[in-house]
């Protein structure tokens, strides 16, 4: 019995059709399994930073009342975000400033020199948070007192539930941060002391 001539098997397997959708579906398969990889990931994403503004606003509470000391709320936040992702890194930030105008800004010079509108060395300046030294953001460490203005920050590391970081290059840790400002309750009285001070080249710290 004489085979088939090549042209003729050719000829038929261009002609085949069986077994094409498979051919399809694997071509297919892999970018759609990536797209919903990538759905998964972005909606655990808003899932985190859903719960994460849950335990900055129970903190925020919590610190604007009063009676709660800075290790009490941290270990509140903790509490709530660890049993959200138990191989999770928190880390937590309280700033407090007189008001709202304040926040995140610069210590007010008051005796400005050349070049103008820019701390220079010797430039007399509100030393808000008595650190002798001028600061970029003018906060104090802490809750604060009644009626300050408090900034509290939440950051989260944790690790992606997916192995799409390694595929896409993005790492396989997601950090989310989060952050919210607000004011003490009037619990107790308010004093507000701010020292004016100059700080020259040499280091020397004089009274302005």
């Amino acid at each position: 019995m004489s085979r088939p001539p090549l042209r003729a098997l050719l000829g038929r397997l261009r002609q085949d059709r069986r077994g094409v959708t498979i051919v399809e579906f694997a071509m297919v398969a892999p970018v759609l399994l990536l797209i919903l990889l990538g759905f998964f990931d972005l909606g655990y994403r808003v899932y985190a930073q859903s719960v994460l503004q849950g335990a900055l606003h129970d903190a925020a509470r919590m610190a604007t009342v009063g009676g709660s000391s800075m290790a009490q709320i941290d270990a509140r936040v903790k509490t709530r975000l660890s049993n959200f992702a138990t191989r999770s890194t928190v880390t937590t930030e309280a700033t407090n400033y007189f008001d709202f105008s304040g926040v995140a800004q610069p210590e007010k010079i008051v005796g400005d020199t050349v070049p103008v509108n820019t701390y220079n060395p010797g430039d007399c300046f509100e030393d808000t948070n008595a650190n002798n030294t001028y600061d970029a953001d003018r906060g104090r460490s802490g809750t604060g007192n009644s009626d300050d203005i408090v900034r509290y920050s939440v950051t989260i590391t944790f690790p992606r539930i997916l192995p799409l970081g390694r595929l896409m290059g993005w790492g396989n840790t997601q950090t989310l941060t989060s952050n919210t400002v607000l004011r003490n309750q009037p619990y107790a009285g308010r004093i507000n002391n701010v020292n004016r001070i100059s700080i020259a080249a040499n280091g020397t710290v004089t009274q302005c």
